[in-house]
């Protein structure tokens, strides 16, 4: 029996706000897909030349009012990155918060708009402890 890696998804509030994070953490778009019938949008975005790797973004037109609300049960995304120090900066720098800075050099957490923990690690050997990171405590929850 194979099993093939297809997605994951996450529902959004605001699409364009949650399209402009993602692509923050270097993601592109896809595929899009619009469902007049069935009132919803769903915009595929994955690291680049990854497309086989794709976080799929679902905005319900009318809202999620009525939908079950368990979003407890999804854990996070995780991102590998070539420099964590210079993307969390770029995070910060462009507004979002570092829940749990890279005070390792190794491992980062961040929030998207609609509250989904992304993990961020670093490829190879961790970094070198570094500041502002070593010395920044933990915001919120990740």
């Amino acid at each position: 029996m194979g099993l093939t890696y297809l997605h994951t998804m996450v529902r959004v509030k605001d699409l364009e706000a949650s399209m402009a994070f993602y692509r923050l953490l270097g993601l592109e778009e896809t595929r899009r897909m619009e469902s007049e019938k069935g009132r919803f949008t769903l915009v595929f975005m994955a690291p680049p030349g990854q497309p086989e790797c794709p976080v799929e973004l679902t905005y319900n037109w009318d809202g999620d009012e009525g939908l079950p609300s368990d979003s407890r049960h999804f854990g996070h995304l995780a991102y590998r990155t070539d420099d964590i120090y210079a993307l969390c900066q770029h995070l910060m720098d462009n507004g979002v918060v570092i829940n749990r800075p890279p005070r390792d050099g190794h491992m980062a957490f961040v929030r998207s708009p609609d509250n989904v923990s992304v993990e961020l690690l670093q490829a190879g050997e961790a970094l070198a402890p570094a500041e502002p990171w070593a010395s920044m405590p933990n915001t919120g929850h990740w």
